[in-house]
């Protein structure tokens, strides 16, 4: 195998790492680009573990992204949430569908919460199976340094991972009845489905409109939704149930083409938690 196919092999796990890292697929491809010129310079034969090898450069170089993004987000307009990747049949791209069926946005949402290092050192060790010292060697830290990193991602992610959330048929039940009631308007509908502790959540980036910061708790979400519906464009938003993410989600259509997309958290047969993406620049992958 020469140094092009070796490194085909392991692109979509390079790209599954990096979109981990930084929430964002565009980003995560642009990357892996770079981790391809880095790999096109070595001598090959002195590479005993290419995956190895490679997880490390695009880490890194993950890692020097994010402190960009962190520098864009400083001034980001509201909320900043992941970019969303489409994963039902019709999605443009197999290797995209396949990355994404893996990496919820619940799950990308936990992770951004991370430092980086600790994003990076969970991401190596619980989804890539990295060792301790593999994983040191990557982020330049000692393995007692990544057990501790790991230990606190760990902890913090399951701290934050939702507790009782419903089987796949009760979501669609409840996402269905949540999608019928705001295209109808239905206010009293909305509030049946809603839990008094749901959380709105969207992102705009400035380009369109949305909640500047999260919204808490159900009256304040419907006061919300109430007059976003009382406005006459909302009368020609249609909505569909596709699979993003490997989860069902909302996608909102108008004549001039993808709105936005809403990923909805069901617990105990109520919405605890609603995310919902209408920055262009971040639904290139829907």
């Amino acid at each position: 195998m020469n140094a092009t196919e070796t490194f085909e092999q392991h692109r979509s796990t390079l790209i599954g790492a990096a979109y981990r890292i930084l929430g964002s697929r565009s980003d995560a491809e642009d990357v892996v680009q770079e981790a391809w010129i880095r790999w096109s310079g070595v001598e090959h034969d002195t590479i005993d573990e290419p995956r190895a090898f490679l997880l490390t450069v695009t880490t890194r170089l993950a890692l020097n992204r994010l402190r960009q993004l962190a520098r864009r987000k400083e001034s980001y307009v509201g909320p900043w949430l992941p970019e969303p990747v489409a994963t039902d049949p019709s999605a443009n791209g197999e290797a995209a569908a396949q990355l994404a069926d893996e990496v919820s946005m619940a799950m990308l949402i936990v992770l951004e919460s991370l430092s980086p290092l600790e994003r990076a050192a969970f991401v190596l060790t619980e989804v890539f199976g990295m060792s301790a010292p593999e994983v040191a060697d990557a982020l330049d830290r000692s393995p007692a340094a990544v057990r501790q990193l790991v230990h606190r991602a760990r902890s913090h992610v399951e701290a934050r991972q939702p507790r009782h959330v419903v089987d796949e048929r009760r979501h669609r039940e409840i996402t269905e009845r949540f999608m019928a009631a705001a295209k109808g308007g239905d206010l009293t509908a909305l509030l049946e489905i809603l839990s008094p502790d749901v959380v709105l959540v969207t992102d705009g980036g400035g380009i369109k409109q949305a909640a500047l910061r999260p919204i808490h708790g159900a009256d304040r979400v419907l006061r919300w939704f109430a007059g976003v519906l009382e406005k006459p464009e909302s009368e020609t938003i249609d909505f569909e149930l596709r699979s993003v993410n490997g989860e069902l989600a909302i996608v909102a259509t108008t004549a001039d083409g993808l709105d936005g997309v809403i990923f909805v958290t069901v617990e105990d047969d109520r919405i605890t938690a609603l995310h919902g993406i209408r920055n262009p620049e971040k639904l290139g992958a829907v």
